[in-house]
């Protein structure tokens, strides 16, 4: 297969749907060699933060020299951005070459994988072929029946900030979809979770990690001092420790004060902990894409993320107006995320995701007019963004949001 047929055969395995389980995956992985038995892990599951942290540890593990699989979900630009070594995606001959093997062995033994199995099968078979040190595993979703739990157990399991999401899936409470990610955690390994979850998570956490007997660390934040925050980076301190990162926003400082934990785990001086902190951009989590005029895109898609994002457009932004350009997935409580952002946002442009489970425009819209004065419908992305531009002013900021779906599709 070329790299365009190998797309196609992957997008072709959405009819089977989500199964969330992981027989599936370990018997294709057995077919094509096991080749996660070969490699050494980092598994990073929760509800938000899991790209961002996937990353700086990835970035923290390449500073020091090690050549380090990345394998995260969604993609925000272009499909290869799912598997990366030291930050260079999977080139289209060797996704191309990857996905091949995957299909025969499905072909051959009348397997019936899904997408994100197969996806998360190539990652594998890519990162052992390359002889990568490490690998920063991205849950897809929850965690316990997640694909990528086929794996042994990791050095290091990072439980990330926790909240009500896929409900359909994992549960209706914080316990609930707590227990969901608890899943990756497996006695011979090592847990972190984030520094600011809800009571019930902790609880569901050191319950999980006391009947594994698996050591767990939540840093303290009283540990955590942030000392200065601008759309430059933001300086903090941890444990008397000085750091800098690019990444925007308070929750960020918890997930890199996640992965300062995790390094040290796995051997890491500070000095090259300091120098993949700095590094690490993630894109579309409050990333400023232009600064004439400033906008700004973040894939804030559910309730936690949202209330994210309202911390940190008032912690950088609060001199501006904010033009908001908002498209969400109908299953994301996106009347309660719109009635969360309203207080800053002086103008409000509803559009479209590419994806069908869509709420449309016209759907947000009537929404948002029951907590912002100015809004405006406009199912185009680029018409929205446009329409954004043309009312902006050197006291306004832009900021396009709600699903990573769309900001793919937005042309700056």
């Amino acid at each position: 297969m070329n790299y365009s047929e190998a797309l196609d055969f992957i997008h072709t395995r959405n009819k089977f749907g989500i199964k969330l389980g992981l027989d599936a995956t370990s018997n294709l992985l057995d077919k094509i060699g096991n080749p996660h038995k070969r490699l050494k892990f980092i598994h990073i599951a929760g509800t938000n933060g899991k790209g961002s942290t996937t990353s700086y540890i990835a970035d923290i593990l390449m500073s020091k020299g090690y050549k380090v699989g990345k394998f995260i979900s969604p993609y925000v630009y272009s499909f290869t951005e799912r598997i990366q070594i030291n930050n260079c995606e999977i080139s289209e001959n060797d996704l191309a070459e990857c996905a091949t093997v995957v299909r025969d062995a499905i072909e051959k033994y009348n397997l019936t994988p899904t997408e994100f199995e197969v996806v998360t099968a190539i990652g594998l078979l890519y990162f052992e072929r390359q002889n990568c040190d490490y690998v920063s595993l991205e849950v897809g979703m929850g965690g316990r029946f997640d694909a990528t739990n086929v794996i042994p157990a990791p050095l290091v399991s990072v439980i990330t900030s926790i909240s009500i999401d896929h409900t359909e899936y994992l549960g209706n409470t914080i316990a609930d979809i707590a227990f969901e990610k608890c899943g990756i955690i497996k006695t011979g390994s090592n847990v972190i979770a984030y520094a600011d979850n809800p009571t019930d998570a902790v609880n569901v956490i050191k319950k999980t990690t006391a009947e594994k007997n698996v050591p767990l660390i939540i840093p303290d934040k009283n540990d955590i001092v942030i000392l200065q925050q601008s759309i430059d980076g933001t300086d903090f301190e941890y444990k008397g420790e000085k750091y800098h990162i690019n990444m925007l926003g308070k929750h960020q400082v918890y997930n890199a004060v996640s992965a300062i934990e995790a390094a040290k785990i796995l051997g890491v001086e500070k000095e090259y902990i300091k120098k993949g902190l700095e590094y690490t951009k993630f894109r579309g989590r409050m990333e400023i894409v232009s600064k004439d005029p400033v906008i700004v895109q973040d894939g804030a898609h559910n309730y936690s993320g949202i209330l994210a994002l309202y911390d940190a457009l008032k912690t950088y932004f609060s001199d501006k107006k904010i033009i908001m350009v908002m498209a969400m997935l109908k299953d994301k409580e996106y009347e309660k995320c719109i009635s969360t952002i309203a207080p800053v946002v002086d103008t409000f442009v509803a559009t479209e995701a590419n994806n069908p489970r869509k709420a449309t425009a016209d759907e947000i819209s009537i929404t948002a007019k029951k907590y912002i004065k100015n809004v405006h419908s406009q199912p185009d992305v680029n018409k929205a963004v446009a329409y954004a531009k043309s009312i902006s002013d050197n006291h306004s900021i832009i900021c396009v949001c709600g699903s990573l779906y769309l900001l793919g599709d937005v042309n700056i």
